[in-house]
């Protein structure tokens, strides 16, 4: 159950709507009689902002790491994205962020996920290749240290990953920048193993896919959504956004959960889990549902949904509510404080934001 933040950290509803309209969030119409159970924390210092960082907690700290923005005209084409290997610190919820600190590279859109009181960080891409590398990020003593870990089967990028007891879990992505096809790859590595090692594991029975939403629940493997690729007119690719779920149970496999209401392409993952709104239920928040992919001019995209889809993981059923009544695509998801935060993110093409948003019911 999460509960609360201190009544000192909990800004008005009007300053966080203001907050967002001022970053090209305007508000919009509520679908349903829900309030607002999103909260703002102190933003990243930077004006853009990032999309596919790295973020989870260690020492008790909030770490956002890495990403990408646009450099330069947001509206030109081809446009220039520029990548970062920054890393910021933020050790309680009513802080500054501390700044100054680096990856081994330049690098976004991996998988990180928390444990091990670290951050462990798998795969990505650079502007101009994919990495199967991972390491460890720790804060101790004001001071981010890096440590290798295994490196994943092959470099990979725009996957989704977590961590179910003591084995991290890694679906899909791609391969390389100019990929056409997506990945139908499931990776595993028990930490708790001498030494550990990837494993490869079968793939869930649907399409490949990249931008996938994960979750853990109950010893096991959730997926949530993504997006198939194939190649267009042009040879560049093109994307089929997915409303199929699946959940994987060691050693019974697979099993075919009911679709989507709408498909939520690189939503906050891996999704929380809530029991606010009822029973036991992974929430998805935002994501792309391709619904205005081809929308021009793309300057004046309105973002992506603002509603929230919720999974009853017993009744085995979806609902679609506005609970969070945020844009938010291409970010990472931390439970930090009895919060679940959202650092950073698209909130529509091209757009980053520096907002960080803690879900607190």
């Amino acid at each position: 159950m999460v509960t609360c933040l201190p009544a000192r950290l909990l800004p008005a509803v009007m300053l966080l709507a203001l907050g967002l309209a001022a970053r090209g969030e305007p508000p919009k119409p509520a679908m349903a009689s829900h309030r607002s159970f999103g909260q703002s924390l102190a933003p990243i210092p930077d004006r853009e902002g990032f999309a596919g960082c790295f973020a989870g907690v260690s020492g008790g700290a909030l770490i956002v790491a890495g990403g990408a923005n646009i450099a330069g005209d947001k509206w030109t084409d081809p446009f220039t994205k520029k990548w970062y290997d920054s890393a910021f610190v933020l050790e309680k919820p009513d802080g500054k962020w501390k700044s100054g600190f680096k990856l081994p590279r330049l690098l976004g859109y991996g998988v990180s996920v928390t444990a091990e009181d670290a951050v462990l960080c798998f795969g990505g891409s650079d502007s101009i290749r994919h990495y199967a590398d991972s390491f460890r990020l720790q804060w101790k003593k004001g001071k981010l240290q890096t440590v290798p870990l295994p490196a994943l089967p092959q470099p990979c990028a725009n996957a989704c990953g977590a961590l179910v007891g003591r084995t991290v879990y890694i679906a899909g992505g791609i391969d390389t920048p100019l990929a056409t096809e997506a990945m139908h790859t499931f990776w595993a590595l028990d930490l708790d193993a001498q030494l550990p090692i990837w494993r490869e594991l079968d793939p869930w029975p649907g399409p490949a896919r990249m931008l996938a939403v994960a979750g853990s629940h109950d010893g096991a493997f959730y997926l949530f959504t993504g997006a198939a690729l194939k190649a267009g007119p042009d040879g560049r690719p093109v994307r089929d956004f997915l409303r199929d779920a699946y959940r994987f149970t060691p050693p019974a496999g697979w099993k075919r959960l009911a679709d989507l209401p709408r498909a939520a392409v690189a939503a906050p993952s891996p999704a929380p889990l809530v029991t606010s709104f009822g029973p036991t239920q992974f929430l998805i928040v935002s994501g792309d549902d391709g619904l205005n992919v081809t929308f021009e001019p793309v300057e004046r995209h309105p973002g992506f949904p603002r509603t929230d889809l919720l999974y009853d993981v017993e009744a085995g059923t979806w609902s679609e509510k506005e609970i969070m009544k945020i844009s938010r695509a291409t970010v990472p998801c931390v439970a930090w404080e009895k919060m679940f935060v959202v650092p950073n993110g698209e909130v529509r093409p091209r757009v980053r934001t520096p907002d960080v948003i803690a879900l607190v019911p």
